[in-house]
């Protein structure tokens, strides 16, 4: 079995906009692998700092919400 690690890190995305505070950060406890490739991919700042949580850009700030939206909600009935 082949991990997708892509649908991991739009799990952990979707998963960040459920923490979100102060407009663009969240809180960080993750999977640092996938904390890293989120910041690979220009959609966090470098996790690794000693804040409790890591600063999501505008573009992460979008795509965590369609996540989460997409994953996580039920449509109205």
């Amino acid at each position: 079995m082949e991990i997708d690690l892509d649908k991991i890190d739009d799990t952990v995305l979707g998963l960040l906009w459920l923490t979100l505070h102060d407009e663009n950060r969240a809180w960080k406890g993750f999977d640092w692998g996938a904390m890293d490739r989120l910041h690979r991919k220009g959609l966090i700042e470098n996790p690794a700092n000693k804040a409790k949580s890591v600063v999501l850009s505008d573009e992460g700030l979008r795509r965590a919400e369609e996540l989460f939206h997409e994953l996580f909600t039920r449509p109205a009935p």
